[in-house]
């Protein structure tokens, strides 16, 4: 059984960073894809980012081209989502995601969760 949790949300100011970490327990943490959700307030969930299980592939989403970063380390079984250049907008609960496909963007079946991590960007 796979188990995610989520640290490193909070509140920040508008241009200020946060680093996002998403611990794995369980086996075959390189045989999973990884990433992030984030759910806004009145929005439904959707993909921030992710990470192949081989790690050679990255994928995000056009609003967070160039501020976010995410990469995943083999050797703690963590994913880590780091966040440069906050805005507002980026506000939201942000889920961490296990995905049994190579490619996967948390979007089939079979994918973990974490329980979310709040994330405010507010004056």
């Amino acid at each position: 059984q796979v188990q995610l949790v989520e640290s490193g949300g909070g509140l920040v100011q508008p241009g200020g960073s946060l680093r996002l970490s998403c611990s794995f327990s369980g086996r075959g943490f390189t045989n999973y894809a990884l990433g992030w959700h984030r759910q806004a307030p009145g929005n439904e969930r959707d993909l921030v980012a992710g990470i192949s299980a081989d790690g050679g592939s990255k994928n995000y989403v056009s609003t967070i081209q160039g501020r976010f970063t995410i990469s995943r380390d083999n050797a703690k079984n963590t994913v880590y989502l780091q966040m440069n250049s906050l805005k507002p907008e980026d506000t939201g609960v942000y889920y961490c995601y296990a995905d049994p496909r190579p490619g996967g963007l948390g979007r089939g079946g079979g994918t973990y969760w974490g329980q979310g991590t709040q994330v405010t960007v507010s004056s």
